[in-house]
């Protein structure tokens, strides 16, 4: 199966283009999730995926329901991203995940995921409290390189 990047309502164009090119890169599939904070025709969407925006392997779904009910993910083949997880990415089995699911870069994921899929939780290490998070185009990469090391 392919590997899939997820992102729920993004934000920021230029993270969007950005995650799409490295999705390029690696053959993974980009699934985005509605409502996003900018339009998919803006020029900083293509300007950061370049001529490579083209190759994106996209899909978009209206709201995280009609994801789980189109994909039909197990709860094992999602790993979800966030700051506040306590557990560390390098942790997570790869060979099992299928879907790397990232929040919005202002507001994270919704609460009631967290409840639901608590155990699948990860977030990247930080050493300093001078920041408040990664970007999210850069935790992604990282993200989808760990996963391909692992499934090498």
């Amino acid at each position: 199966m392919t590997k899939k990047i997820v992102l729920y309502n993004p934000e920021i164009p230029g993270n969007t283009g950005s995650i799409g090119r490295t999705c390029v890169a690696l053959n993974y599939e980009l699934i985005l999730i509605r409502p996003y904070g900018f339009d998919l025709s803006e020029k900083a969407v293509r300007r950061a995926g370049l001529d490579y925006w083209k190759h994106v392997n996209l899909k978009e779904y209206d709201n995280f329901n009609d994801f789980l009910t189109t994909e039909e993910p197990s709860p094992n083949a999602m790993m979800f991203l966030s700051k506040t997880a306590k557990t560390n990415y390098f942790s997570a089995d790869y060979t099992k995940v299928d879907y790397m699911i990232f929040g919005s870069e202002t507001k994270g994921l919704p609460q009631e995921l967290f409840q639901t899929y608590a155990d699948h939780f990860y977030s990247l290490p930080m050493f300093t409290d001078k920041i408040r998070s990664l970007n999210l185009s850069n935790a992604a990469t990282a993200v989808a390189y760990e996963c391909l090391r692992q499934n090498s």
